[in-house]
């Protein structure tokens, strides 16, 4: 299993680099076009008063990665209870059997929820979160949008963390990974107008921070999934290696035992004879 979750940490991270242009294009487009005027857009506005708090919660399917999950849904725990402290409520979105579990067990029924493929996220399952979150949003079923999952840094370093999803934060404008790429005017003419761009292009926005969140999530459960199983690997040789030796002490002492026997019955019976 460790030798599985390595491999399959070198395929997630050559699909989190694969999307990487595409979510850094559209964060810049979306930087681009609020830096020219628009800024108007229901996604962008905070709204004045919050009753509800949404929050995508992405765990794994399956076990055997440590703590990755728990320390998921410990933070999504906390930001309830800050929620619930305010005199806000709250509405979660899970994304994995694990989280889905814990609720479930809890009592809570989740807004929406998506099992099945943390291993490999398709975009087309984090186009349906991303839909369904703005789409509540928009109706006003939640205030204000949350993601929680874990940050991929490194093959040994991965934190768990909170970001809000909606509404929409501007975008700091990425610089283009190709050298090539043209650079963006300073003076840009929109038809339509700004806010009317924003308004289509933002939805597709929410769906690629969805989907490069998922992509994250991915590779950190891998990761975890190898450090866990390492950590049991050694572990087992090690208590191989501690159970052999008792295993010999005792086999040693009974052979010890034997002798003795003998050597005390020979001593006996050499007695006798005297």
């Amino acid at each position: 299993m460790e030798l599985i979750a390595a491999s399959r940490i070198v395929k997630a991270q050559a699909r989190s680099a694969a999307a990487r242009p595409y979510s850094e294009a559209i964060s810049r487009i979306v930087a681009d076009v609020m830096a020219a005027g628009g800024g108007g857009a229901e996604l962008l506005v905070q709204r004045e008063t919050e009753s509800t708090v949404g929050v995508l919660t992405v765990t794994a399917d399956r076990g055997l990665a440590g703590a990755y999950s728990s320390n998921v849904i410990r933070l999504v725990e906390a930001e309830r209870r800050t929620a619930a402290a305010a005199g806000r409520g709250t509405e979660v979105y899970l994304y994995g059997r694990k989280s889905l579990s814990y609720f479930r067990y809890r009592k809570v029924e989740p807004a929406g929820s998506w099992i099945g493929v943390s291993d490999t996220p398709p975009y087309t399952v984090a186009k349906e979160i991303g839909q369904q979150l703005t789409a509540d949003y928009l109706a006003g079923k939640v205030d204000r949008v949350l993601i929680a999952y874990t940050e991929y840094r490194s093959v040994v370093s991965q934190r768990p963390i909170v970001v809000q999803l909606l509404p929409v934060l501007a975008p700091e404008s990425a610089e283009p990974t190709d050298a090539a790429a043209p650079a963006v005017s300073a003076e840009i003419e929109f038809e339509p107008d700004a806010d009317a761009i924003l308004a289509s292009l933002l939805p597709r926005y929410v769906e690629s921070r969805v989907f490069a969140a998922l992509l994250d999530a991915a590779a950190s459960e891998h990761a975890a999934r190898r450090r866990a199983m390492k950590a049991a690997t050694d572990n087992a040789d090690e208590l191989i290696k501690i159970l052999t030796r008792d295993a010999n002490r005792a086999r040693q002492a009974e052979i010890t035992t034997e002798i003795s026997e003998i050597v005390g019955g020979a001593e006996a019976l050499a007695a006798d004879r005297e």
